[in-house]
């Protein structure tokens, strides 16, 4: 594998845990929120500049349904990413409280919150579209046999059923769509669990967006063949 494919991996691995991280706000405190928040920025632009090429080939080409949801969903990302770090510096009490900014900390949170869990669910689709190249990679390194293959499928078939589960139990639609504008915390509850919970419903979107993914992909192929 070439040393830039396992570098961007290693960038792609690192935003998934900071921002398995990021949504434990309360849990693990304001401070290290806003740090975390940080890194996960910078590996954000890390991911762009990596990907560079992406940009130059915007308007080049046709536009298949595949690569237009693409398009659509990492315009949608970079929204969220955006709009998530505009918001931090209006309402950080850490990170950027030198800036002399004042005023602005209501809208900073309803907006905060707004991508903060918008970019949960569009970032696990995003990783989702692109699972089957990842896991195209994973597979020159181990090949897995058929056997595996289908136990794999099983088990990620599993873990969306009780993403589905999670995604309800923690009142994800509820900010979503801002039915609250506070998000409950149990800090009574171990931190695993709710890491796990959150890693379901992220694995819900995944399995989302590669199985959309896939079915768009072979939709596209007959039209293609009929044609």
């Amino acid at each position: 594998m070439k040393p830039k494919a396992i570098v961007r991996i290693g960038i792609d691995i690192g935003m998934t845990v900071l921002l398995l991280l990021l949504m434990a706000y309360e849990l693990i405190g304001s401070g290290l929120h806003e740090w975390i928040g940080l890194a996960m920025f910078v590996l954000f632009v890390c991911h762009h500049l990596l990907n560079r090429g992406w940009y130059k080939n915007l308007f080049r080409g046709s536009y298949t349904p595949m690569r237009l949801l693409q398009t659509i969903l990492a315009g949608l990302v970079l929204l969220t990413m955006l709009g998530s770090m505009i918001s931090s510096v209006l309402i950080s009490r850490e990170v950027f409280a030198f800036l002399p900014i004042s005023g602005g900390r209501s809208l900073g949170r309803t907006l905060h919150l707004l991508c903060a869990y918008w970019g949960f669910v569009l970032l696990s689709l995003h990783l989702g579209i692109h699972w089957r190249s990842m896991m195209a990679m994973a597979g020159r390194l181990c090949k897995p046999s058929p056997t595996r293959r289908r136990v794999l499928q099983a088990a990620g078939a599993l873990a969306a059923l009780y993403g589905l589960y999670a995604f309800f139990h923690r009142s994800i639609p509820t900010y979503l769509f801002l039915q609250s504008q506070f998000v409950f915390f149990d800090f009574e509850e171990p931190l695993i669990f709710f890491f796990l919970d959150y890693l379901a419903a992220m694995g819900l979107f995944v399995w989302i967006g590669h199985y959309g993914g896939n079915g768009l992909r072979r939709c596209s192929a007959r039209k293609k063949v009929s044609q």
